[in-house]
């Protein structure tokens, strides 16, 4: 059973439940109230003749009622219409019970009639004890609570059929965000493009969801276009090393003869093709385990750029590295992660500072900061330098992919930080790397 179906039966089950209750109380009070009324006309003409005897004379009707009275022996005394005399009858006119009110049939002319009966005590009446009985017909009562039953019968199925119209409508409108949301994923899922969007307005839990849904499908078609740039971007960064290496395998396949140096010349250049694509690879590899949390376990962060600097040095001889302050401090993250992430930035510092350069290096209040005293950013540059594959007009004359800072700030955002690239006071570029509660003050204990 479908939700808009399960909406319309629970509304339709409440509504019903409340129609019925309220018309069986209605009937059923209506039906007391009338009887009331009934017992209250059959007590007031049986205390008019208990007042005054006189006032039945028993020829005909008295008030539109039937009228008997007996003696204290049940023995009839006067009577306008012929009422069954009974023991209970006999019981209160000789005082051995109180008066009561009763139901009963008469039947006249092969018909029954069902009456409500009063039995009240007659003392002193024609000078001995005795019960006066006064009866009237029910058939007006029962015609009326008939006609009543009918109607209540008639609101009742009404009710319930506008209730299950209403909550028809009711469900219908309240369902067609969800139905618009339905209908959104079925799409998506036939089409493979989350660039659908539902409808949003009003308030409350249903347009929460729509809103919700518009959120994910943005992200989710972000996703897909990061995925899709990065493959594209990936195989366009491949494909130039993948040529250089393809090419320089066939000239040394080929008839043409090489003199040792031309030989040597192209077996340097396919190991720095390889290097390069080994690098790249390795870039590849690492922003495809941006999405993935780090594991995370503590470090101390001085001694990684300490030791990412012992490397640099190797890296970039001609380069003077420098690192002024570096404060013991330890971070919760991937230590391998972080590493790359520090290297890389220490890698562009080193392409950057050129032959003679100097790079100051610190790790102070949590932040690793990498200044170098190259050309700095261009200001058009600046926004763009951590996407990914993005090279500078300056920068595709140099060996890379455009990977390594992109790198950076996956790493950092893993980490909760964030990295920023600014030019410095007196030339040159500085990157901090700011790691916010990842990183405390302090050393660990060793064991």
């Amino acid at each position: 059973m479908s939700l808009r179906a399960r909406l319309t039966l629970v509304a339709t089950g409440v509504v019903a439940a409340v129609v019925v209750v309220a018309a069986v109380t209605t009937y059923f009070v209506m039906r007391h109230e009338l009887q009331s009324q009934l017992d209250g006309s059959l007590a007031h003409e049986a205390r008019v003749i208990q007042l005054n005897p006189d006032a039945f004379h028993g020829a005909e009707d008295f008030g539109g009622s039937a009228v008997r009275i007996v003696n204290s022996t049940g023995v009839l005394i006067a009577e306008s219409y012929p009422i069954p005399v009974d023991k209970a009858v006999r019981q209160v006119a000789n005082g051995a019970s109180q008066g009561f009110y009763r139901n009963i049939t008469v039947h006249e002319a092969h018909q029954a009639i069902p009456a409500r009966e009063v039995v009240a005590p007659l003392p002193g009446t024609f000078g001995t004890a005795g019960a006066i009985l006064v009866l009237k017909s029910v058939e007006d009562i029962d015609r009326t609570l008939e006609r009543l039953r009918l109607i209540l019968l008639l609101v009742s199925l009404g009710g319930i059929a506008l209730a299950a119209f209403a909550g028809r409508v009711v469900s219908n409108a309240t369902l067609a965000p969800v139905r618009r949301l339905t209908a959104a994923a079925e799409r998506i899922a036939e089409t493979g493009e989350p660039s659908e969007r539902v409808p949003e307005g009003g308030k409350g839990e249903l347009a929460r969801l729509g809103a919700s849904f518009n959120t994910m499908l943005a992200s989710l078609e972000e996703s897909l276009e990061t995925q899709r740039r990065f493959v594209a971007d990936a195989s366009h960064e491949l494909r130039t090393p993948l040529t250089s290496l393809q090419t320089n395998i066939d000239v040394l396949r080929g008839d043409i003869e090489l003199g040792p140096k031309q030989r040597l010349a192209l077996l340097d250049d396919l190991h720095r093709e390889s290097q390069e694509m080994r690098s790249l690879i390795g870039s590849l590899l690492e922003l495809a385990r941006s999405g993935a949390k780090p594991e995370r376990s503590a470090f101390q962060l001085d001694e990684l750029v300490e030791d990412t600097l012992e490397r640099a040095r190797s890296r970039f001889p001609s380069v003077t590295w420098e690192a002024p302050v570096v404060e013991p401090t330890v971070v919760d993250g991937d230590r391998d992660r972080m590493e790359r992430a520090v290297w890389n930035l220490l890698e562009n510092a080193g392409k950057w500072s050129g032959e003679g350069g100097i790079v100051e290096v610190s790790v102070t209040g949590g932040e690793v900061s990498v200044r170098d005293h190259g050309p700095g950013i261009d200001e058009e540059d600046r926004p763009l330098v951590f996407e990914r594959f993005y090279r500078s007009a300056a920068a595709r004359s140099m060996p890379g992919a455009g990977l390594g800072l992109s790198i950076v700030r996956e790493v950092a955002e893993a980490h909760g930080g964030t990295v920023v690239a600014e030019n410095a006071e007196g030339g040159g570029a500085r990157f901090r790397l700011t790691l916010n509660g990842a990183a405390r003050p302090g050393s660990l204990e060793r064991s």
